[in-house]
């Protein structure tokens, strides 16, 4: 279960990221110790057209690629608008403040401290997993997705 001795962060960007930016920002983020849990948050960018005369035809969106971040090649599936971070504590915030000022060179952000994930499973947690639901994931779940969230390997 993810515990509420756990700090919380966000960082919130101007503008919605392209996907270098976002590959760029994730993988000093993942870089930083003491990081524990990202998310990313943003509008979906759907692999096909999910509704109108085009409905079922692929959808050729040009931010929907495949990033490395870590170790791993991960599909982005959303345009990241905001990075929700759970840390261990509040010593990595400098360092995280300094990533950011590394990639946002022309672009202003704000990095915020606060509670951003749920702390404890909901009951769309319970509804989508059930009683033993894997508590690494806890508070990620879209009601409407039939897949899991992406688990980016490697963080402390």
């Amino acid at each position: 279960m993810t515990d509420a001795k756990y700090s919380q962060c966000r960082i919130v960007p101007a503008r919605f990221l392209k996907p270098e930016t976002a590959e760029r920002l994730l993988n000093g983020i993942v870089r930083v110790e003491g990081v524990r849990r990202i998310v990313v948050n943003g509008p979906r960018l759907p692999a096909t057209v999910p509704y109108g005369p085009a409905r079922g035809k692929p959808n050729p969106h040009t931010d929907r690629k495949v990033i490395h971040v870590g170790d791993q090649d991960v599909e982005l599936q959303v345009q990241a608008g905001m990075i929700i971070l759970e840390i261990m504590d509040d010593s990595c915030i400098p360092e995280l403040r300094k990533v950011c000022d590394e990639v946002f060179t022309d672009l202003s952000y704000v990095l915020e401290e606060g509670r951003f994930m749920k702390a404890s499973p909901s009951l769309t947690d319970y509804a989508k997993y059930g009683p033993d639901a894997d508590m690494e994931i806890v508070g990620l779940v879209d009601p409407r997705r039939n897949d899991r969230p992406v688990i980016i390997q490697g963080l402390k």
